[in-house]
């Protein structure tokens, strides 16, 4: 009859753990997270002529030449920003492929640069941001990419 106590209590305890740890904790984090980052909680979606394209936030799959590539090193591959010398060593790849001047790709990085410390930190680069900039200055030339 004790062995049976025990394990009674053993499951009562495993099904209230998994009520509150599995249950009630996502939906009180999820509802937190809601209310006080609803951007960041939502997946901090970037839109292009009203569809969802991407996160700012999680890297996207850059692969042809007309575009600057997110970083390839041992990182998670999660990482959407890059270095701006990582940036500008890609200039001349898009330069060859698309016609863009080199002048007006530099400026768009010197526009687009970011630093993690206010004007202190490394800068930058959010390559979602720039290749949608280009794609928004440059249609004729991005339209073929562009579904």
């Amino acid at each position: 009859m004790t062995r049976l106590k025990s394990v009674s209590g053993a499951v009562r305890m495993t099904v209230i753990s998994l009520i509150i740890c599995g249950m009630i904790f996502p939906l009180v984090m999820t509802g937190i997270g809601q209310v006080a980052m609803p951007w960041q909680s939502n997946g901090s979606q970037v839109y292009f002529d009203g569809k969802s394209i991407g996160s700012e936030l999680i890297s996207q799959n850059f692969s042809e030449p007309v575009f600057f590539h997110p970083r390839n090193d041992s990182a998670s591959g999660v990482d959407p920003d890059i270095t701006m010398a990582d940036a500008m060593s890609q200039v001349p790849r898009i330069h060859n492929a698309t016609g863009i001047p080199e002048a007006f790709l530099n400026a768009t990085l010197i526009k687009y640069t970011q630093r993690t410390l206010f004007f202190f930190g490394t800068p930058y680069i959010n390559v979602l941001d720039v290749n949608l900039y280009l794609v928004e200055e440059f249609p004729a030339v991005y339209s073929q990419y562009i579904q």
